[in-house]
């Protein structure tokens, strides 16, 4: 382990001066990624700046959104009334994505912020431009089952690993920003970045910036939504794939209005289906439409080796989750 300083901040703004100040500095919150990354010496922040005690309150809208404070705890988000009556899939994916010690710990900024899994980014020994610029990426000539199939470079196949992060990039949700330069607000289906030439540099935040809060919209048919994860064990293993939708039908139930797809275990960010949507929106509710949108998202996927059976397999998810909130049985994954 290497020598570094802890700082506790108080506020936001003393995080960033606490930050500035620093060398090397890293924020810190409910430590669930970040300390694994320091035992196996991936980061090796010599300033440490603890947030963990601010910005934890969620706050419900006057017009039907939520503002979830960086700092909360997401089993609070899990478990909040109204997160599960208004945005249910937001509290399904929580739930399947870690068991409840972790979900006890992890906040929503912390979450947002998480790195991959990859093997090859953990394992010192091997090749990965994302640990090391252009170092090359051991994983596309390796074992890449877990890897992305969407929007990836010769430079990196990573996937972010989150279940949160599917459901709020449904959900148009705005991440609320602040550094030395001020405050902004983000999409965040635009926060993450896809690999390209730099997989390293992940997100568009500045070095000094922090998360404060993350917004979600009001989403009036977001009641009718789902997620659905598909992993190599019920036992909050990482998604192979896991699809984030909510749809609304017309009076009759025979006709989608509008529909939200998003896409985690894929892509080096949480995937918007935006492709399958345009498909869905005024086209009959029916198995094929559900089919023909699945294909269109689809269509630009690359596979390798070991999951290329994804692509498929997105598919099928697709549709099962489309399928489920129509009230129609799903199809055997």
């Amino acid at each position: 382990m290497n020598v570094f300083s802890y700082q506790r901040a108080q506020d936001t703004a003393s995080a960033i001066k606490l930050f500035t100040a620093g060398r090397n500095s890293r924020y810190l919150a409910g430590g669930t990624n970040l300390v694994d990354l320091m035992r196996e010496n991936i980061e090796r922040p010599e300033t440490i700046v603890d947030v963990s005690g601010i910005a934890q309150d969620i706050r419900v809208l006057d017009g039907g959104g939520i503002i979830l404070g960086a700092g909360a705890k997401n089993t609070a988000v899990a478990s909040h009334r109204d997160v599960r009556k208004r945005f249910p899939l937001l509290a399904q994916a929580i739930v399947n994505g870690a068991s409840a010690q972790i979900r006890n710990m992890a906040t929503v900024g912390g979450n947002v912020l998480q790195r991959t899994r990859c093997f090859y980014f953990y394992d010192e020994a091997a090749s990965c431009n994302k640990r090391v610029r252009g170092s090359g990426c051991d994983a596309l000539e390796g074992f890449n089952r877990i890897h992305a199939i969407l929007g990836t470079s010769a430079h990196c196949i990573a996937t972010h690993p989150s279940d949160m992060c599917v459901a709020l990039a449904a959900l148009d949700a705005i991440v609320h920003i602040e550094g030395s330069n001020g405050q902004r607000r983000l999409k965040l289906s635009e926060l993450h970045r896809l690999p390209g030439e730099s997989p390293d540099v992940e997100t568009q935040l500045s070095a000094d910036e922090l998360i404060t809060a993350v917004e979600i919209p009001p989403l009036h048919f977001a009641t009718r939504s789902v997620y659905r994860k598909v992993r190599d064990r019920a036992s909050y293993a990482f998604a192979l794939v896991s699809v984030a939708a909510a749809l609304e039908l017309d009076d009759r139930g025979e006709r989608v209005i509008d529909a939200r797809l998003a896409l985690g275990g894929v892509a080096h960010k949480p995937w918007r289906a935006s492709l399958a949507e345009d498909v869905l929106r005024g086209a009959p509710a029916t198995d094929e439409t559900f089919r023909l949108a699945a294909e269109a998202e689809l269509k630009p996927a690359v596979g390798h080796e070991y999951n290329a059976f994804k692509i498929e397999l997105a598919e099928r998810v697709i549709v099962d989750a489309l399928q489920e909130l129509t009230g129609r049985s799903g199809v055997q994954l």
